[in-house]
């Protein structure tokens, strides 16, 4: 049986995918350097430049190379259209509201920011998340195809509506973010947990990542797990909520993790939130003070690695948040987890700096690019 030839349609397809690929990349370029960075001949490279251009997802930028006297042809620069469109990135955490408007090369062009009361509540969240997006719109003239949302929550993988547990730091109840954003936004809107993000950004960060967990100490306490470099959600999306797993608290007994910070006192006010500012300020004290509550946030995270190791098998645990990742605090966790029941090694995140939002922003430009390549429609002439 002679094999199947791919249709000239799909051909085009395909080569319409490389040269925009290309662009995206590289922001601008010639069709001869087009033809070089794709491996295409140049006529099909040209043939490819022409549908995109006549379907208004290419254009020519007005731009020439320099040309003449021996330097070859003067040559056109071609680029994306300027109605591409952009991807928004949201993060909601309690630091606050985070949008950024991120185009097809991969560039940040808007970005708005808005804090949020303490505590928390979820209209408050809203009207935050609402002025955010409205700073960001000032910012673009191009359409919002779609939205990735970061939140410091768990989210419901049917509704991607948060789900308001007991003791949560951040009460953002049961927020719909896709909700609020679907009049700005043209297309799908993906939301997901910000410890998930975080580990996503992490794996991203080092391809030799393949089963890890993900462990986030912040003001408030998760776990993402990797497994074969993909996130597992849960049934409901709850996996990886690790607050009322239990521990040994600073007396030794069996106590649930979130109730450990109560016992130390180190809460904010009216809150189940973790204090970061006074446990860093603590930790550090003069002795015997600070060796005690390094041997207690010890034993209390390593009575949570115990759990998780046991149920998931990672090949190592990644300690991040705002005191999780501290040097001082991951020395006391990696000396007491290292006579756990399977030791695994355990290292401090290598992404501090907003590891969520990073890991909703890369997700936000994969699926803009893919959205673009998939709306290039050969045309048959």
């Amino acid at each position: 049986m002679e094999p199947v030839k791919p249709s000239l349609e799909l051909l085009r397809g395909l080569t319409d995918e490389h040269v925009l690929s290309a662009l995206m990349r590289q922001h601008r370029m010639t069709r001869a350097e087009l033809a070089t960075e794709t491996g295409l001949s140049k006529p099909t490279t040209g043939e490819s430049v022409r549908r995109l251009s006549e379907s208004g997802i290419v254009v020519d930028t007005g731009e020439r190379s320099a040309g003449g006297r021996g330097r070859g042809r003067v040559a056109s620069y071609y680029a994306l259209a300027a109605d591409t469109g952009v991807a928004l990135a949201l993060s909601i955490a309690p630091e606050g509201i985070v949008a950024e408007c991120v185009d097809a090369y991969g560039d940040v062009v808007a970005r708005a920011e808005q804090k949020v009361e303490r505590p928390a509540r979820p209209q408050a969240a809203a009207t935050a998340v609402s002025r955010a997006l409205v700073g960001v719109r000032r910012q673009v003239t191009q359409p919002i195809r779609l939205a990735v949302v970061s939140a410091a929550g768990p989210v419901d993988r049917t509704t991607d509506r948060l789900i308001e547990v007991p003791d949560q730091a951040f009460l953002l109840g049961e927020l719909d973010p896709a909700e609020l954003l679907a009049a700005d936004v043209a297309g799908p809107i993906a939301v997901d947990n910000d410890v998930n993000w975080a580990a996503r950004a992490e794996r991203d960060n080092a391809p030799e990542l393949r089963d890890f967990a993900y462990v986030f100490l912040g003001e408030g306490l998760g776990c993402a797990i990797v497994s074969d470099r993909q996130v597992r959600q849960g049934y409901a999306g709850m996996a990886g909520e690790i607050s009322h797993l239990i521990t040994t608290g600073p007396d030794g007994s069996a106590t649930r993790l979130i109730e450990v910070f109560a016992q130390l006192g180190l809460r904010q006010p009216d809150s189940t939130a973790i204090d970061v500012d006074r446990l860093l300020s603590r930790i550090r004290a003069d002795e015997p003070a600070g060796s005690e509550l390094r041997r207690a946030l010890g034993d209390a995270v390593r009575g949570t690695l115990a759990a998780i190791v046991a149920l998931t098998d990672p090949e190592t645990v990644i300690v991040g948040g705002p005191w999780g990742s501290d040097p001082v605090v991951l020395e006391a966790i990696v000396d007491a987890a290292s006579d756990l029941p399977r030791p695994v090694p355990v290292r401090a995140a290598a992404l501090t700096a907003e590891p969520a939002l990073t890991g909703a922003r890369s997700e936000a430009l994969q699926q803009l690019r893919a959205a673009i390549i998939a709306g290039a429609t050969p045309t048959s002439t």
